[in-house]
């Protein structure tokens, strides 16, 4: 696809007036500028109406995709030095925090893919394109989609689909494609979206999502490990944050918001003790304030207008 084409999709970031509000600069921070980091830059939505809300706001963005990340640095050049750039997985960035760095005195997680590798990336993220089966966020290292039809027993890919997904013929589907890849192994999406549509009952077929929604999302997660990463990186996060600092995640998944839910409800605890012992020992006290009683999520016009928020729930917390 050529570059005119690939510069006609614009991610829309999900929930960005409620993100802006919640993660808005305290005043004590904000006169020193206030540093920001966008643990997922992407196209560069959020970080864009940060810098352009908060004049004294600096930000570094994060990206596991170089190839995502050109367009952010073309759409952030006007902000100058007030935005850098890291090229590599969050939990990469958080192990090996870099010591020229100050503390953060906000971090996001938008866990969302976007639009670019659906319909730009060339990956075979779309069930509807003919593109190499990858999925990659970062194309240079890992297993690709590809890699997991053709070689994992179809046991280990039912698990992956049912797990990651909730795909109700994920054992249907998963033995079809052991069947298919006998004599032609798969290579492009297309080829394993058409497996999977003539796998289900035709019922299936015409519902209100097409059946291989699914399945394509739960190799993606497995790909890019992403419940892994989500669950490792929280409290990697949560160390470099300055006190009275905010972190917030957005999740687009059950299985993420329910990392993300404990995690936080964990932080806000008084007592750590563990559950069997009656009596508290610990004196502990709550490392953070949880901000979102509830989780935050998209309006009906938001919906409307943009159909990829509508499983979005954003949570935030304070560090104390």
């Amino acid at each position: 696809m050529g570059g005119e084409s690939i510069q006609t999709y614009i991610h829309t970031p999900v929930l960005l007036r409620q993100t802006l509000e919640y993660l808005s600069p305290e005043a004590e921070n904000y006169k020193n500028g206030g540093f920001m980091i966008d643990s997922t830059l992407g196209e560069g939505g959020h970080s864009y109406a940060f810098l352009n809300k908060f004049p004294s706001l600096h930000i570094i963005g994060l990206d596991a995709d170089a190839e995502i990340q050109k367009r952010a640095r073309s759409r952030l050049a006007g902000f100058g030095e007030r935005i850098s750039f890291f090229n590599g997985w969050f939990t990469d960035f958080y192990t090996d925090y870099p010591s020229s760095l100050p503390k953060p005195d906000l971090i996001l997680f938008d866990l969302g893919i976007s639009v670019f590798h659906y319909e730009c990336s060339g990956r075979g993220f779309s069930f509807r394109s003919d593109e190499p089966l990858d999925m990659r966020l970062n194309p240079l290292s890992g297993k690709t989609a590809a890699d997991l039809v053709n070689k994992l027993r179809a046991e280990e890919l039912a698990d992956i689909f049912f797990n990651f997904a909730d795909e109700r013929y994920s054992r249907r589907i998963a033995r079809a494609i052991e069947e298919h890849r006998r004599t032609s192994p798969f290579t492009s999406a297309k080829q394993l979206a058409e497996c999977i549509y003539r796998a289900v009952p035709a019922g299936y077929r015409h519902g209100a999502i097409h059946p291989a929604t699914k399945t394509f999302q739960a190799l993606r997660i497995a790909v890019n490990k992403e419940l892994e990463r989500v669950a490792y990186v929280l409290d990697k996060a949560f160390t470099v944050l300055n006190p009275g600092g905010k972190m917030g995640v957005i999740t687009f998944h059950s299985a993420e918001d329910r990392i993300v839910k404990n995690y936080f409800k964990s932080c806000s605890k008084t007592c750590v003790c563990p559950p069997e012992q009656s009596i508290c020992t610990c004196s502990g006290k709550p490392r953070a304030a949880v901000l979102t009683r509830k989780p935050v999520v998209p309006d009906i016009r938001e919906v409307s207008e943009n159909s990829p928020s509508r499983s979005a729930k954003l949570r935030v917390l304070r560090k104390l």
